[in-house]
């Protein structure tokens, strides 16, 4: 009797099956599956490639005859297929086909802890082992605390499985592939039946085997409007999670013209264009009463976050720096730290011809000699009044306090005067006083923001340079290494 030839077991896909017959690899394309699961985890693209098939063989023919839709040119030159095709690139005569640009930014320099598994960091120079955060492990379904009254109305929920120190510490092709895949689930346009995408890579990485970190991602066409708007896309829980999964930040924005011709950037200056806060490093110098810098830090971080009222809060500040000599602010000119990348993007922004603003919620003479050091066009903040007796403070502030409302006040002035359209303007910023100037402009950048301003902001950039501030407007790294030379 014959023996029954058992069915063979389907083989689970490798990475190395992924890559080489990967869209992404090939042709620097994506093509959704017809009809994707319910669950848009990264199991699902793992599961699914095989049957799916995102890229699935073509047979080449010679071509023979006249170009047409159905038989377009093509070239076939040592295995290589060249064909001619415009749906991708550019839109039949007469219709207009709707682009969604997604940067992807790896946050590389951000510890993450993730049910207990760190994120990879990059090992310092001359170290053998990764630099990885201490963690506190939490077991499964366990309360954070065992007394009744700090118990959380709701149990703790666990973190997405950190992937990057799976498929690499970079943007990987799986990772590309997943957001890919999360986004070919948003329903399209009516009338549209096909999603596609291309993709290139911004920025490698190139101290550590040239990994691409900064990639842009062109979807066409973009969600339906009428389904989720942009702003609601941006915080669409599935993007939410994918970022955290992945340890990126992804920056969706419109592919429109005016994304990549800025005109105007206005950025806020404390804890942006300078890494401090000022009026701490004027409570700082204060010794009498000594607790008296811990107090104006406390309400500065209040007051971020949006949790005081800003004018209110500046004022108090003020108050408490009352008997300081006006003299301190040119003392104080040696200590300013200006945060990394600040200054080449000044310079590319001013190559580029781009008008730039500093709109401060501090004081106007640190920020005007700040201003004149970097070249910047104007410069806003406050003025405090000073006794020309003495010299001194009088914890008293001169006219209108640069607060939310005065930040948007004056984006759109400058706009106005320079004859911008606030579709050319980028607003960059941290704190919740800068949200409304944000808003106000066509681009709104949150750095290293508070997480109320993250969650509002049109892009967030978490990383340790300003200057990728350019990649949102689609320049290599070559390119702005031009801008910045």
């Amino acid at each position: 009797m014959a023996e029954q030839s058992s069915p063979t077991k389907p083989v689970r896909p490798s990475m190395g099956q992924v890559r080489s017959s990967s869209f992404l690899n090939d042709h620097q394309q994506y093509r959704p599956p017809s009809k994707p699961e319910n669950h848009y985890g990264i199991d699902t693209v793992v599961e699914d490639i095989q049957a799916s098939r995102i890229s699935s063989p073509r047979q080449i023919s010679p071509f023979n005859g006249i170009p047409s839709p159905e038989n377009p040119p093509t070239i076939v030159e040592s295995g290589v297929s060249h064909e001619l095709s415009h749906p991708n690139c550019t839109s039949a005569p007469g219709t207009k086909q709707s682009k969604l640009v997604a940067t992807i930014f790896y946050k590389s320099n951000s510890p993450r802890i993730s049910n207990a598994v760190p994120s990879p960091r990059l090992a310092p120079q001359g170290s053998q082992s990764p630099e990885v955060p201490a963690a506190e492990e939490l077991p499964a379904n366990m309360a954070p605390a065992s007394s009744m009254e700090s118990f959380p109305l709701e149990p703790p929920t666990n973190e997405p499985e950190p992937l990057d120190h799976i498929y690499g510490s970079n943007v990987s092709p799986m990772c590309i592939t997943s957001f890919l895949h999360l986004m070919s689930t948003f329903p399209l346009p009516p009338g549209s039946t096909e999603f596609a995408s291309s993709h290139r890579c911004l920025k490698l990485d190139q101290n550590h085997e040239n990994h691409p970190v900064v990639v842009e991602l062109t979807l066409f066409p973009a969600p339906s409007p009428d389904y989720l708007s942009l702003e609601d896309l941006r915080k669409h829980e599935l993007i939410y999670r994918f970022e955290r999964e992945w340890n990126v930040d992804v920056a969706l924005r419109g592919d429109s013209l005016w994304r990549r011709y800025p005109r105007l950037v206005v950025f806020d200056m404390d804890s942006t264009l300078i890494t401090q806060e000022v009026i701490d490093l004027l409570a700082a110098t204060i010794k009498d009463p000594p607790d008296l810098a811990a107090r104006v830090a406390d309400i500065t971080h209040r007051a971020m976050m949006g949790e005081l009222e800003f004018d209110s809060a500046f004022r108090e500040r003020v108050k408490l720096l009352t008997g300081l000599p006006s003299s301190i602010f040119e003392e104080l000119r040696s200590v300013l730290d200006v945060t990394n990348g600040v200054r080449p993007l000044l310079r590319a922004l001013k190559r580029l011809g781009v008008k730039t603003a500093v709109l401060s919620g501090g004081f106007l003479p640190l920020t005007s000699w700040l201003a004149g050091e970097l070249g910047i066009d104007y410069a806003h903040a406050n003025e405090v009044v000073i006794d020309e007796t003495t010299g001194r403070l009088t914890g008293e502030v001169k006219g209108r306090i640069v607060g939310k409302e005065r930040k948007r006040e004056l984006l759109l002035e400058i706009a106005e005067k320079e004859g911008i359209a606030l579709e050319q303007v980028v607003a960059v910023g941290d704190g919740a006083n800068d949200l409304l100037m944000m808003e106000a402009a066509g681009l709104g950048v949150a750095w290293n923001a508070k997480p109320t301003v993250q969650m509002e902001a049109s892009a967030r950039l978490n990383g340790d340079s300003l200057l990728d501030l350019l990649y949102l407007f689609g320049f290599t790294s070559e390119e702005v290494e031009q801008l910045t030379a």
